[in-house]
C-alpha cells in the first residue's frame, strides 16, 4: 500500500516511492537575478568621504586620530571593481544610514530573502525546462541568512509549489558550492530525484559601509541551479554533465561576521545598538595571500584526481571576489596569464556578489562551448572554505 503525506500548499507526494542511485548526473537549469540599481566606485567614495568629513570634525573636537578617505582609483587598482548592483540604492548613499533601506515584513508575507531566490529559481526551472512539482529538495545555500528559522528554503519551496523537503545551509562565499554539493551526492545516492539550489546573496544588508576596508567590496545578486539524474538514452544538448564536487575547509578569521545572538545579548540596550563592530572583517591582505596558494592547489589536486590538468579544462568560472587573485591562481596553475576568454569575470560591473558571483560567470559564459568540453566551477571564502564542480557539455 503506498502511503502518501498531505501539507497545504505542496499537494501530496509517494514516501514509498522507489528510489534509483544516478550514475550521471545533470546541471540542466541556471537561474541569475540581479538588481537594477547601480552604485559606481565614485558615489559610493563620495558617501562614504561625506561621512568621514564628518566623522573627523567631532574627532578633532575629542583629539582623536582622522580616517582616511576612500578613493575610487583606489578601489578599481585594488578589486577590479567599477560598480555594483544593490539590492537598495538610496540608504547606502545616505551619509546619515550608509544601510540599505529594506523595511521589515509581516510574518504572513514573503520575506525579501525567499522573494529575491524566487526569481531566480524560476528563471532556472524555465532553463531546465521543469515544473516546480519536478522538484523534490531545495535548498537555500547563502553566505547570509535573513533569519535562523524557518528555512528561507521552505519559504521558497511553497511559493513555487515544490514538493519534497527544503532546508537553508551557508559556507560563506562557498555556499552555492557546498549547496552543489550535497545536490549532487543526494541525487547520485537516489536520496532525491531533482534538487533546487537557490542561493539569494543580499550582502548589503550585512555589510559595513563605513568601514574603509570593506565598504567597496561587495554587491547583491541571486542564483539558483537545478541538479538531476540523466535517463538512459536522454539527450541533454547545451547542459553540463556533473562529473564531480569537492569541498575543502581550514579554520581561518581573516574573513569574519560575528552578526549573531552574541550581538544582542553583549548590549547595554539589547534593542537598539549599533551592529557595525559585528558586521563582515577581513584581514585582505593575508586572505589574498592564503586563498591563492589554496585555491591553486585545490584545483590542481581536484583535477589530477580524473586525470586533468588546467590546460585540459576550456574554462574556468572562479569565485568573483578579486581579479588579481583569480589572475595569480591560473597563473600558478597554467604558469602563464591567463585570459577573459578561458577565465570570465564579472566582477568590475557586479562586485563581489558573495556565492553568486562564480554561478553568474558560469551563466553568462558557457554557451559556447563544444560537446565533450570541460570547465570547472570554483569559489572559496570565508572559513576558509573551497568548493569546486568538474564540468562537461553535453
Amino acid at each position: 500500500m503506498l502511503r502518501r503525506i498531505s501539507g497545504q500548499g505542496t499537494g501530496e507526494f509517494d514516501l514509498a516511492r522507489k528510489r534509483e542511485t544516478a550514475d550521471r548526473l545533470c546541471l540542466s537549469g541556471l537561474g541569475v537575478e540581479i538588481p537594477a540599481a547601480v552604485i559606481s566606485n565614485e558615489d559610493l567614495v563620495d558617501s562614504f568621504n561625506r561621512w568621514v568629513d564628518q566623522e573627523n570634525r567631532a574627532r578633532a573636537a575629542r583629539g582623536e586620530e582622522p580616517l582616511q578617505h576612500s578613493d575610487a582609483e583606489f578601489i578599481l587598482h585594488a578589486s577590479g571593481i567599477r560598480q555594483r548592483h544593490v539590492y537598495e540604492r538610496e540608504g547606502i548613499l545616505d551619509p546619515q544610514r550608509m544601510a540599505p533601506f529594506i523595511p521589515q515584513r509581516g510574518d504572513d508575507e514573503l520575506s525579501v530573502m525567499a522573494e529575491f531566490g524566487l526569481k531566480a529559481a524560476r528563471k532556472a526551472l524555465d532553463h531546465a525546462r521543469l515544473s516546480p512539482r519536478d522538484i523534490d529538495l531545495v535548498i537555500c545555500s547563502a553566505a547570509h541568512h535573513q533569519r535562523p528559522y524557518p528555512a528561507v528554503a521552505i519559504e521558497i519551496q511553497q511559493a513555487l509549489g515544490a514538493e519534497g523537503a527544503a532546508f537553508d545551509m551557508g559556507l560563506g562565499c562557498s555556499s552555492a558550492l557546498a549547496g552543489l554539493h550535497m545536490a549532487t551526492n543526494l541525487v547520485r545516492a537516489g536520496a532525491h530525484r531533482r534538487v533546487l539550489v537557490v542561493t539569494p546573496e543580499l550582502i548589503t544588508a550585512h555589510l559595513n559601509f563605513r568601514d574603509r576596508q570593506t565598504h567597496f567590496i561587495f554587491g547583491d545578486a541571486a542564483v539558483a541551479m537545478v541538479v538531476e539524474g540523466m535517463a538512459s538514452g536522454s539527450s541533454y544538448p547545451g547542459r553540463f554533465e556533473l562529473i564531480d564536487t569537492r569541498l575543502w575547509t581550514q579554520l581561518s578569521s581573516n574573513i569574519r561576521s560575528n552578526f549573531g545572538f552574541l550581538s544582542r545579548l553583549s548590549q547595554e540596550d539589547p534593542y537598539n545598538f549599533s551592529m557595525e563592530g559585528q558586521l563582515i572583517k577581513q584581514v585582505g591582505s593575508k586572505v589574498f595571500k592564503e586563498v591563492t596558494v589554496a585555491g591553486h592547489q585545490f584545483i590542481v589536486d581536484f583535477l589530477a584526481e580524473y586525470g586533468h590538468t588546467p590546460g585540459t579544462m576550456r574554462r574556468f568560472w572562479l569565485h568573483q571576489a578579486n581579479a588579481r587573485m583569480n589572475r595569480m591562481i591560473l597563473k600558478l596553475a597554467f604558469g602563464e596569464e591567463v585570459g577573459q576568454d578561458r577565465a570570465p569575470t564579472v566582477l568590475e560591473r557586479l562586485g563581489n556578489t558573495a556565492a553568486a558571483g562564480a554561478i553568474i560567470a558560469l551563466a553568462e559564459n558557457h554557451e559556447d562551448l563544444e560537446r565533450g568540453e570541460f570547465g570547472l566551477l570554483c569559489a572559496f571564502g570565508a572559513g576558509y572554505s573551497i568548493g569546486g564542480a568538474l564540468l562537461r557539455m553535453m
